[in-house]
């Protein structure tokens, strides 16, 4: 299902994109400014030390992870957040199973594109 401009976004109606390693995705919904898009780990899983030049924000909606932001590292739980500026290294340990809500501006097109 194409989420694009979706207004009303039903979680139950989205399907989860395996990512391997422990990591699935949803795309919540987008429009060419901005996304949000859920990643549900699972303990251990590892978003892997990447760059990019989207702004990016991010909301731990459970779960506890190690986090890096450039040369700095913290540890997040429940109800904690982020943020990364454009084209700054980062990445991601799960230490407890949990969900980050991801958001990007512009949208990740690279996400959508098959």
């Amino acid at each position: 299902m194409d989420q694009k401009g979706k207004e009303f976004i039903n979680d139950s109606e989205i399907d989860w994109e395996e990512l391997g390693g422990g990591l699935k995705r949803k795309i919540m919904s987008y429009d060419d400014n901005l996304m949000m898009v859920k990643v549900a780990f699972e303990k251990g899983g590892i978003g892997t030390l990447h760059s990019h030049f989207h702004t990016q924000m991010s909301y731990v909606d459970s779960g506890s992870f190690e986090i890096t932001i450039g040369d700095k590292t913290g540890v997040l739980k429940k109800g904690d957040a982020y943020y990364i500026p454009p084209n700054i290294v980062h990445g991601a340990l799960c230490l407890e199973a949990g969900v980050l809500v991801d958001i990007f501006t512009p949208l990740r097109e690279d996400f959508i594109s098959k």
